[in-house]
């Protein structure tokens, strides 16, 4: 998977380090309203711009290792993203009996493009392992770690947490196998090799658009962001929420900025409007050792609305004994909630 080095995409760096720039400002000392009220502005201009932003705050600001990344230099300044080592974005809650390990992409750099990869990666917090073997490459991270895989069409892969790809690009297919987990696609347009991802024996066809696919099993989910792809015999759009078990196929069209939402495990958080609780507990368990259950359908019924470090369990476990009375019973390597 040897890269080109015009490969990299200029705007791609221009706007993190524009991220980097208003981080610096904001925390520079002399910020005022009238410079938030402009920074509020850019980061409304584009969805692009507010990942950018939330990547590099949370790989700066995000945890109790501000002072130590940030030794040696002057305030207000923000070391390189090469600096920064592991970062905190997808940290491990402080008790959690679950070990994230932090490694960076396997595979040593030596073109500029794949350099600025593993920049992506360590920005993330992520480890994500990287494994050259017939046919194609394999990539995976493991229990809560995020990482950003570029390939060298041009494209980008988010993996998610405890996910596994395969990628294999040829002259006439750009093809990726999802062993398991969730990934988000960014394809760059080629009319001459359609982008084709595999979960199992359903398929996905695109040639440039953003669109993610999970896979749980036999049971696929497919949300579209950005362009249209072909999910089996469907065309997906913006916005639609796909999912598919056995022949069933269910296509639900929501707004785009839900179908962004659904998917801000890319920016580090879990989201949920009126989720039951027992729905909410199944995501958090996606990203930890350590897993979370309610007692009874009842507590499992709770509604829940907020956004959440999805690592950070034990914050969300107070919360909802706060909120709503529950009682928690834990032991080594799991909590169960109860209203008794």
């Amino acid at each position: 998977m040897d890269g080109d080095d015009s490969k990299e995409t200029p705007g791609h760096r221009a706007l993190q380090d524009e991220a980097v720039a208003w981080l610096v400002r904001r925390d520079s000392g002399e910020w005022t309203q009238a410079a938030q009220a402009r920074l509020d502005a850019w980061l409304a201009t584009s969805t692009a711009h507010r990942v950018a932003f939330l990547r590099v705050e949370a790989g700066w600001e995000g945890a109790a290792r501000l002072k130590a990344l940030g030794a040696g230099h002057s305030p207000g300044s923000v070391p390189p993203l090469g600096a920064w080592g592991q970062s905190p974005f997808f940290e491990p809650s402080p008790r959690s009996s679950g070990s994230i390990q932090t490694r960076a992409v396997e595979r040593i750099p030596r073109r500029p493009w794949f350099a600025m990869a593993a920049a992506v990666v360590l920005a993330l917090g992520a480890a994500a392992y990287f494994h050259r073997g017939e046919p194609g490459d394999r990539y995976n991270t493991p229990i809560g770690g995020v990482a950003v895989v570029p390939l060298q069409d041009g494209s980008n892969i988010t993996l998610s947490t405890r996910t596994e790809v395969r990628v294999e690009l040829n002259a006439k297919e750009r093809r990726i196998e999802l062993d398991r987990g969730e990934a988000f696609f960014q394809v760059a347009k080629d009319p001459t090799r359609p982008f084709v991802v595999r979960a199992g024996d359903k398929r996905i066809v695109a040639v440039g658009t953003q669109f993610s696919v999970r896979r749980t099993g036999d049971d696929v989910r497919v949300v579209v962001t950005e362009g249209t792809v072909r999910f089996e015999t469907v065309a997906l759009t913006a916005g639609s929420v796909a999912r598919a078990r056995e022949q069933d196929l269910l296509v639900q069209r929501e707004p785009l900025p839900v179908a962004e939402q659904i998917l801000s495990w890319r920016q580090g958080y879990l989201t949920f409007h009126d989720t039951p609780l027992g729905e909410a507990l199944s995501e958090f368990n996606r990203y930890n050792a350590h897993q979370v259950n309610a007692a009874d359908p009842q507590t499992a019924a709770i509604q829940i609305s907020g956004m959440f470090r999805p690592t950070h369990y034990e914050a969300f476990v107070r919360l909802v004994q706060d909120g709503y009375g529950l009682k928690a019973r834990t032991s080594a390597d799991t909590t169960v909630l109860s209203r008794e």
